[in-house]
């Protein structure tokens, strides 16, 4: 059994979990697709923080994986946009990057975030985040 088998499923007879993934690069997308879908989840994704936005007020989805460092609008100036937005404000965000220091951790809450996790990330990484941001 992997370990995205044990995370997280869908609620049945309710809403069902979706999560958003937003990342400049596109192997990071699949790849974090891949853990999702395979934890039962359902995936919409974006390529920069402008779509995430227009995304998340549309299929206001049950949490949003945020890339910070983007072209453009970064994963930060995304997040703190979402947070004032009465459609979004409630959805949990999750940061991803490859800076993940202790510092990095505490600005990434500073800044709405629910976690920081970093990369390259695991299975149980995004599992984890899973569980804590998504009750």
């Amino acid at each position: 059994m992997t370990a995205a088998m044990h995370g997280p499923k869908p609620k049945t007879g309710g809403r069902v979990h979706t999560a958003l993934v937003v990342d400049d690069q596109a192997s990071a997308r699949v790849r974090m697709t891949t853990i999702l879908t395979d934890a039962g989840w359902r995936v919409s994704t974006a390529g920069n923080a402008a779509e995430a936005i227009e995304k998340a007020r549309t299929e206001r989805p049950s949490i949003i994986f945020m890339d910070i460092v983007m072209p453009g609008m970064d994963g930060y100036q995304a997040c703190r946009r979402l947070a004032v937005d009465p459609l979004t404000r409630a959805i949990p965000v999750v940061f991803v990057s490859t800076k993940c220091e202790r510092a990095d951790q505490v600005w990434a809450r500073m800044q709405g975030g629910k976690a920081l996790i970093g990369k390259p990330f695991s299975d149980a990484q995004v599992l984890d985040a899973l569980r804590f941001a998504v009750r």
